[in-house]
């Protein structure tokens, strides 16, 4: 798409806004690009003359940013970062390009971090640049290029392409197992549960599939599956845990199934990579893409049946 230059405001016209604008002040976002207060009204002054319209509304002593302000100061910043992650992925890796990459923490460290080995071996040229959230976000206002999703296939803004599903299993410790001695689903209700705040219901759809109706089980929180598998390893209760993230704990026997006999539940969301539509045809996403669906289905065929 063409650019033109005249919508092109000079970079050091739009540093100064963004500093002024995150600080709400002219002074302290002189002091920040080490310029005088002046230089930086001056240069305020000028991207509103260009804009046709001010940016600040000035009273007395102080500076607070305008309606229109405050949404154009969120597509600069948004547009600043972007050319900052460009900028240093290109001095990384000037070859082959990099990719910014948002993971669901556990998903990242225990299945696609021990994969990517084979990723790198085929584009020797391309880095991966991983951070981490838990739940959607707007990519337009993220330096990120593709996100590891948890869900429905829906992400407002973006592209999906579906990796895998996923069994959970109720997982306790050895010790927890022997003291209360399951028997049946009902009987997970006599001993503490752990739940995960980004899957509130999964207790109760996992209990009512196994008919067990109209229970609310209780119990301590997580905001990540780690923490709540080592809170299950330390005998602090039951978890509801994907049975191919604790792969490692359930053959090491800090984990066992608290009912091994009842049959697995495969979870309603499935795992997706999602990106935003204006990236897709970016040759490290789409080298990623084709790779990690290919490699969700060669895992998915390992699995056993159950």
């Amino acid at each position: 798409m063409f650019l033109s230059r005249r919508f092109l405001p000079p970079m050091s016209l739009l540093c100064a806004f963004e500093a002024a604008a995150r600080h709400q002040s002219f002074t302290a976002a002189a002091a920040e690009l080490h310029l005088t207060q002046s230089a930086v009204s001056r240069q305020i002054r000028a991207l509103e003359e260009r804009l046709g319209a001010e940016l600040f509304v000035r009273e007395r002593q102080t500076v607070r940013l305008s309606a229109a302000g405050q949404a154009y100061a969120e597509e600069i910043r948004a547009a600043l970062m972007r050319i900052s992650s460009a900028t240093v992925g290109f001095r990384a890796n000037p070859q082959g390009g990099s990719l910014n990459l948002a993971i669901l923490p556990t998903f990242g460290t225990r299945w696609l971090a021990p994969r990517l080995p084979a990723f790198f071996d085929e584009h020797p040229g391309i880095t991966i640049n991983l951070t981490t959230r838990l739940s959607q976000f707007d990519f337009q206002l993220e330096a990120v290029d593709a996100a590891i999703h948890f869900g429905t296939p829906h992400w407002p803004g973006a592209e999906l392409a579906l990796l895998m599903s996923e069994t959970v299993v109720p997982a306790c410790s050895p010790a927890l197992l022997a003291r209360y001695d399951f028997a049946q689903p009902r009987d997970l209700l006599h001993a503490p549960l752990l739940h995960l705040a980004s899957r509130p219901d999964a207790w109760p759809r996992w209990l009512a599939s196994h008919q067990v109706a109209g229970a609310e089980p209780q119990g301590m929180l997580f905001d990540q599956f780690a923490t709540a598998a080592q809170a299950a390893v330390a005998g602090l209760g039951v978890a509801l845990l994907p049975r191919f993230l604790i792969t490692h704990e359930l053959q090491q026997g800090d984990l066992v199934q608290a009912l091994p006999h009842v049959p697995e539940m495969e979870s309603a969301e499935r795992y997706y990579l999602a990106w935003p539509t204006n990236r897709a045809d970016y040759p490290p996403l789409q080298a990623l893409r084709t790779w990690l669906v290919k490699a969700a289905q060669d895992f998915m065929i390992t699995q056993p049946a159950r």
